[in-house]
């Protein structure tokens, strides 16, 4: 059974998406850590709930030593780790250990409206800005740069002419919570293949 950690950042409603894939049996895998960046993040609180084993870092007293920290936790003992609004970056060897095993979820359709500095309500500001017909999220690898991975899977929403950047932050959440776990399903299920920046999946 694939083994993943989830990463987080703040309130883990993307990680509350997988538990309960988990529960239902949807989701063949197990959470065997949930790591938070930041202490006192909500996503953290969630995971205690499921009872699934919580590490909080400080990613301040942390600085660059954060992603090499986060390796020596998991490295022999996951298959999987998925970013689940987790706002650090990650980099250095962890990138060359787990290469094509770590994904992200972004709220938008990269290349669109993804980088440094677009996260969050943010995001859904830029969309609404540049007069957008349609948004949605992206589940990508990650590699060297930010949200430049091989995408995984995109759903898509509609902008509706009145949506304020949280109305249609609330849509695009509800794509996440079916798209990240729909792209751990195809690691669990062993029906993703990844050639370069072509990534088929197996129906």
């Amino acid at each position: 059974m694939l083994k993943i950690a989830v990463l987080v950042s703040g309130g883990g409603s993307n990680l509350q998406s997988i538990i309960d894939d988990i529960n239902s049996g949807a989701l063949n895998c197990t959470i065997e850590y949930v790591i938070s960046d930041r202490i006192g993040a909500y996503g953290i609180e969630r995971a205690k709930k499921a009872g699934i084993k919580t590490i909080e870092l400080d990613r301040k007293e942390l600085k660059s030593d954060l992603s090499n920290t986060i390796l020596g936790l998991v490295k022999g003992k996951v298959d999987l780790i998925v970013l689940a609004g987790y706002l650090s970056i990650i980099s250095g060897d962890i990138l060359k250990e787990f290469k094509n095993r770590i994904i992200n979820i972004h709220p938008s359709l990269i290349p669109s409206f993804c980088g440094q500095g677009m996260y969050g309500i943010k995001v859904h500001e830029a969309v609404l800005e540049y007069g957008c017909k349609i948004a949605g999220c992206t589940v990508h690898l990650v590699d060297e740069g930010t949200d430049t991975g091989a995408i995984i899977i995109q759903k898509v929403v509609e902008v509706k002419e009145d949506d304020s950047s949280e109305v249609l932050q609330k849509r695009v959440l509800e794509q996440e919570h079916k798209a990240l776990p729909e792209a751990i399903s195809y690691f669990a299920d062993e029906k993703i293949t990844i050639e370069g920046r072509q990534i088929k999946i197996k129906k």
